[in-house]
């Protein structure tokens, strides 16, 4: 089964100078994410995604190997699961 990962509802996101701000409204906890966080959490907008897809979308946007890029993307969305911004969904 794929795991597709899911923003919370609760999450808003907002672009300042190019990075995110992001507010977890049920904690009230605001987080600040780089360029590349904002994209990723923007193309979990329109609904779940897998780590695949997301992959994707960073190698499109950004000039780095899919070694570093799958690295760095597993991190952010460990992070942001800790955080509870993200929650993973099971064959969605």
């Amino acid at each position: 089964m794929t795991t597709h990962y899911s923003r919370h509802p609760d999450l808003r996101l907002t672009e300042l100078e190019g990075e995110g701000i992001v507010l977890h409204l049920g904690s009230r906890k605001y987080f600040s994410v780089s360029e590349t966080g904002l994209l990723v959490l923007n193309a979990l907008d329109s609904g779940p995604s897998t780590e695949g897809k997301l992959l994707g979308k960073l190698l499109e946007e950004y000039d780095v190997s899919p070694e570093i890029a799958e690295k760095n993307l597993r991190e952010f969305l460990g992070r942001c699961l800790d955080a509870r911004l993200l929650s993973k969904v099971s064959g969605a």
